[in-house]
């Protein structure tokens, strides 16, 4: 055999091995086994160096076990070497969850100018922009997004809470709608729509929304909270107090919503320091039945 036939079957071999580790890092993904996906994608890595499908499979690895930090050089690496809207938005993901927004934002504008679009890089653009407060770019942004895909409810859903924060309760009530009339029991829709009821003054119709998106999502926290509130504004304090007990345990972001649900209330108890707000939110329910000594 001659050195350059030799080489050409290294070569063949070499790629062989790299098809059979994408295709078993893939597997574990899929199987929801990123651990295993990361050590297939590491060991091919360490053999065949740069290749971007596999730095792809490892960065979606690792942000799959929460390790954004980690994932954003494989993915940057990945989305480095070809042009691809899915890669470019999972690094803009690791990037966000790593606290560098300039840099996601960067990203996510890059993939949502690629063609064919890809839906999800105009989801999680106009979920930065929202979240940055940059409302007018987040709408424009959605509505560029349902111009590609109109039936993708995530968007809608998004359209309804950007237009909700810019204080447009009418345009925002409609979007939620048209979502609710594909999918009754879209939790993000459900919410929105009671959202919208709840800064008119309709609390018992908002009441009843919040309560329909925690039958359909129980994790739906946010909800909780809000349904609290309306609890409170109906006078019925010992439900509220339990949803907003429930809702506070979840994390401190959470708790200082609940808290502030339970000061702000114009119909709940009258609290003469908020610091007795917060000790009677963290009571356990057995101890709920002396909160009125308060």
């Amino acid at each position: 055999m001659s050195r350059d036939a030799g080489a050409h079957s290294g070569g063949d071999r070499s790629a062989a091995a790299c098809e059979q580790a994408l295709r078993g890092a893939f597997a574990a993904m899929d199987n929801r086994r990123p651990d295993e996906a990361e050590r297939i994608a590491l060991a091919q890595l360490a053999k065949t160096k740069e290749e971007p499908r596999l730095l792809h499979v490892l960065g979606v690895a690792l942000l799959s076990q929460g390790r954004a930090g980690e994932a954003v050089a494989p993915l940057e690496g990945a989305a480095r070497a070809r042009a691809d809207a899915v890669v470019e938005t999972q690094l803009a993901l690791a990037l966000r969850q790593s606290g560098r927004i300039p840099e996601a934002l960067h990203w996510l504008q890059r993939a949502s100018e690629r063609q064919p679009p890809f839906p999800f890089a105009f989801h999680e653009l106009g979920v930065l922009l929202l979240s940055e407060r940059r409302l007018a770019e987040a709408e424009a942004v959605v509505r560029r997004g349902l111009e590609a895909a109109p039936s993708m409810l995530e968007l809608s859903v998004l359209l309804g809470g950007v237009l909700l924060d810019r204080g447009d309760r009418a345009n925002a009530k409609v979007a939620f709608a048209r979502v609710l009339a594909n999918a009754p029991r879209q939790p993000g829709a459900l919410y929105g729509f009671g959202a919208v009821l709840m800064e008119d003054g309709e609390f018992a119709r908002a009441a009843e929304r919040f309560r329909q998106a925690i039958a359909c999502d129980p994790t739906y926290t946010q909800a909780r909270v809000s349904l609290g509130a309306c609890l409170l504004e109906l006078g019925q304090r010992e439900e509220a107090l339990a949803h907003l007990r429930a809702a506070a345990a979840v994390s401190p972001q959470f708790y200082g919503k609940a808290l502030r649900a339970l000061v702000n209330s114009g119909h709940g108890q009258f609290w003469l320091r908020p610091s007795a707000a917060a000790e009677f939110l963290k009571r356990d329910k057995e101890n709920a039945g002396n909160a009125g000594s308060l």
